[in-house]
């Protein structure tokens, strides 16, 4: 198990930006594939973006936050970011990091989470 740790949540206005950060606790952070989550209450979770563990560092978005958000990860450090531009009321939530390792299919640690409040 990975532990995983959220920071840079806050309370922005609509068109502002944030800078999410999550580190990992584990020596072999460069074979795992990082990702970006998101709940709002009521809802399900649901995919942000995620960046894999391969040399040419895939990145994957979802339709809602392409052209504003940008994922990236800094192997040296063991974390990986999520830059939000643009953000919007609908963007609110608990953003969640996760962690898989190399072929697994499933998501295998999730951190604790770091609340985006967007207001109008």
């Amino acid at each position: 198990q990975v532990q995983l740790v959220e920071s840079g949540g806050g309370l922005v206005q609509a068109g502002d930006s944030l800078r999410l950060s999550c580190t990992a606790s584990t020596r072999t952070f460069s074979r795992y594939t990082m990702g970006w989550f998101r709940q709002a209450p009521g809802k399900e979770r649901e995919f942000v973006a995620a960046i894999s563990w391969g040399t040419d560092s895939t990145i994957y978005y979802a339709d809602s936050v392409k052209g504003r958000f940008t994922i990236s990860r800094d192997n040296a450090k063991n974390t990986v970011y999520l830059q939000m531009n643009s953000l919007k009321p609908d963007d609110t939530g608990v953003y969640y990091c996760a962690s898989r390792y190399i072929d697994d299919s499933s998501w295998g640690s999730w951190g604790q989470g770091t609340q985006v409040t967007v207001s109008s």
